[in-house]
């Protein structure tokens, strides 16, 4: 199971594992943010809350996650994962070669940081080069 939370004023969608990821959890999160970035273009980010990564009910869940990344992973700008499982630890590096977000990890401990890190985004893309 997969509890969301779409903060709609800052293009930020929070998700957080709760048990086996199942096929309806993927399905729910597109019918929330697909509105979402086609009325505004795309995500902040993603942050992701998993103290443990809980893995997929079965086969059929897994293949939809992929099909999620994949129809999804041009419209967000960035992905925290926040969390101390060392599967959640090196994701990011294995994420960075299929998705165009940028994915940062950071410590369960650190999560304020990480949404933080979200929200800067707009700030730093509006900054001149010197």
């Amino acid at each position: 199971m997969l509890s969301h939370e779409l903060l709609k004023n800052e293009g930020i969608l929070i998700i957080k594992p709760q048990g086996a990821l199942e096929k309806s959890d993927f399905e729910a999160l597109a019918k929330e943010i697909d509105p979402y970035i086609e009325q505004n273009g795309r995500l902040r980010g993603i942050l992701l809350d998993a103290k443990e990564f809980p893995g997929w009910q079965d086969f059929g869940s897994f293949i939809t996650h992929l099909r999620f990344v994949r129809d999804h992973h041009r419209s967000v700008a960035r992905i925290a994962a926040v969390s101390d499982s060392a599967f959640l630890t090196i994701a990011p590096k294995i994420a960075s070669h299929f998705v165009q977000a940028e994915v940062r990890h950071f410590d369960s401990k650190d999560r304020e940081k990480a949404l933080a890190w979200l929200r800067r985004l707009e700030a730093e893309s509006q900054v001149s080069p010197p």
